[in-house]
């Protein structure tokens, strides 16, 4: 609200209270003041309140104007890998020479917890207008990062990462499985990269047998890096089949991380944790005293009992060996910035007069490091008054890696007239693929300012440090008035009339109104779970319907993908439980606290578990595509009536 008065107060003072009725300029009076004020600095710190040992995170400090003078607060208990980093967010607008703005400032720091316990973070401040704002205070719980010891691999080398097992509840007794049927793996793209240059991690899943309700337990900590996820959390999972020392596996990719090393020396990458289901045939023994009766009723025909088996998977830590960049050929301008990049440069026009604005923009585009490129070194003319960069970045991220553009807008105002002279702006990187130090230069810009128009009005500028105090700095002597004056009775006053209150009071009476009715609306509109709820069962019903068109055209592992994906879905939705969180317990517990019955939950869960093995089951599906169908249609229906 602050920052719409303020706008209305800048736009009013912009064109002056003259062309205004008489009236109006005399209610702008009284409220003028109020508009200017009601801008509100906010000045606040925030960061994940746990965090584990080694674990890399953000502590940031945003500022809702322009400031200048930014006193870091003495951290202790953390390492420092970068910072303070200064980003801005801003919206400019510039029409025939007058310019507002809004600004966002944010400092951050890339930190790494060193030791258990808990810290405080002191408070940080920045001058805004001559006037020094603190932030918040911050407690931060730094726990232990537990690791499950070395990793051990079954027979034959297959599988590097640990495994333990449980049976579940019900299991069939004597049920089997072994160490290599079902593990998971990491991988580097490059265990010995340089510097800021990036690498991917891949964690893959290996099985023999059926599985289902694969759920991550424990992240791997990225201690010394910066990580970016490139698999999107609801992408499905591409399966493939591998033969491993004659045996044949479906492979999956669970999860690819782009990471960017922050510093030299030798990094290691914790193990991966996850929790399955797998599905195991056990064989029962009969024995009829006839020998040739017990092999023919002990063979796997007869005997396809199922056992489901809880598997805990860890994968196999990795070492990454950092090298450091090397110091020959280094610029001194260089800023950390590692990949293969281009860099352009622009500027929207050259002939203007003074107040005016003119736009620089700078874009670098590449793969690498983009996101940790925050600023570049210009040199403005020492008339122009100059903003902090607007920073957009357009990041893409493949299973390939990191890249996109990063564009930075620097806005210019000359005061002065004259001819100026923007110099060639040098953007430097080390080139992966030549192995050397790379700079590219801007072209330089040259910059005619003419004298603005003297129209004789009173000038409006910008000053202050967060640009957005408006002023006159100057008047001049205004024409006489040639039109007839309107005529009031001697004692007949406008002010303090029951007219004057009511223009005073019903503008300000409206704008609070519309406040409530746009948040409200606004509030309706976010409630994004409330949404999904009332849709659950309609989304459902289109995955089915998609579902019966797969089944008919005879394409099995896409049915089995939209069966399971109605199911869980419906269950996401229709219960607020985000898809990360899903489990056949969280489930069961959800359908009990609505009072559905217990054999109706039962029959969902063995539904869902059905699906999933036979969309998980390597080689052909043993299930009956039209009896999972019915199942699943059956079983929603059942559950909505529960609800009612």
């Amino acid at each position: 609200m602050g920052s719409c008065f303020q706008n209305i107060a800048s736009r009013i003072l912009q064109i002056g209270l003259y062309p205004l009725h008489p009236a109006f300029r005399i209610l702008l009076l009284f409220l003028l003041p109020a508009m200017v004020s009601a801008q509100e600095i906010q000045f606040t710190a925030s960061a994940k309140p746990v965090v584990a040992v080694g674990e890399t995170f953000t502590l940031s400090f945003v500022l809702n104007a322009q400031g200048n003078g930014f006193r870091g607060p003495n951290i202790q208990g953390f390492d420092v890998l970068s910072g303070p980093n200064t980003s801005t967010t801003s919206s400019i607008r510039s029409i025939s020479g007058r310019t507002s703005m809004s600004i966002t400032y944010t400092y951050s720091y890339i930190m790494q917890a060193s030791r258990e316990g808990t810290f405080e973070i002191p408070a940080a401040s920045v001058t805004v207008d001559h006037k020094t704002y603190t932030s918040n205070t911050l407690t931060i719980k730094v726990v232990k990062n537990p690791n499950g010891g070395n990793a051990q691999s079954p027979s034959g080398n297959r599988n590097p990462g640990t495994t333990s097992q449980r049976p579940s509840e019900g299991e069939i007794p004597g049920a089997n499985l072994g160490s290599g049927d079902v593990y998971v793996k990491a991988f580097a793209s490059n265990s010995n990269p340089l510097q800021g240059e990036g690498i991917v991690v891949t964690y893959k899943i290996y099985t023999k047998v059926p599985i289902a309700q694969i759920n991550i337990s424990k992240l791997s900590s990225f201690s010394g890096f910066w990580s970016q996820n490139l698999m999107k959390e609801n992408d499905k999972l591409q399966q493939t089949t591998q033969v491993i020392n004659g045996e044949q596996y479906v492979v999956a990719d669970i999860r690819k991380i782009a990471l960017f090393p922050l510093k030299s020396g030798r990094l290691v990458i914790d193990p991966l944790e996850l929790e399955c289901v797998a599905q195991v045939r056990k064989q029962t023994r009969t024995r009829t005293g006839d020998p040739f009766f017990d092999d023919f009723f002990n063979d796997s025909f007869f005997n396809n009992n199922i056992a489901n088996v809880e598997k805990n998977l860890k994968s196999n830590p990795l070492v990454i060996n950092v090298r450091p960049l090397p110091e020959t050929g280094k610029p001194t301008d260089f800023n950390g910035a590692v990949g293969s990049f281009t860099f352009r440069s622009e500027i929207d026009k050259t002939h203007l007069k003074t107040n005016e604005a003119v736009t620089l923009k700078c874009s670098i585009s590449g793969k690498g490091n983009i996101q940790l490129i925050d600023k570049l070194d210009i040199v403005f003319p020492p008339d122009f008054e100059t903003y902090d960069p607007k920073v957009t970045s357009d990041i893409q991220t493949t299973a390939a890696g990191v890249s996109g553009t990063q564009t930075f807008e620097y806005l210019m105002i000359p005061r002065k007239p004259g001819k100026f002279n923007i110099n060639p702006v040098t953007f430097t990187y080390y080139d992966i693929n030549k192995k050397q130090y790379l700079s590219i230069s801007s072209p330089a810009y040259t910059i005619d300012v003419e004298k603005g128009s003297d129209d004789g009005s009173a000038m409006v500028t910008y000053s202050g440090a967060n640009k957005e105090d408006i002023q006159y700095i100057g008047s001049d002597i205004r024409h006489i008035h040639d039109k007839m004056f309107r005529l009031y009775k001697r004692g007949s006053l406008f002010f303090n009339s029951i007219g004057f209150w009511i223009l005073l009071i019903l503008p300000l009476l409206l704008f609070a109104i519309l406040v409530l009715l746009w948040r409200k609306l606004a509030a309706r509109r976010s409630d994004v779970q409330l949404m999904k709820n009332l849709k659950a069962t309609k989304i459902a019903r289109k995955r089915l319907v998609k579902a019966e068109q797969y089944q008919k055209s005879g394409n099995q592992d896409a049915f089995y993908i939209e069966i399971s994906q109605a199911l869980w879905g419906y269950i996401s939705d229709k219960f607020t439980i985000p898809m990360a969180e899903l489990s056949i317990g969280s489930v069961q517990d959800a359908l009990e606290q609505k009072n559905v019955s217990g054999p109706i939950i039962g029959q969902f869960i063995e539904t869902l578990n059905n699906s999933d093995f036979a969309r998980f089951a390597p080689g052909e599906k043993s299930l009956n595509m039209e009896r999972i169908y019915n199942e699943a249609l059956e079983i929603i229906s059942k559950i909505e009536r529960e609800l009612r």
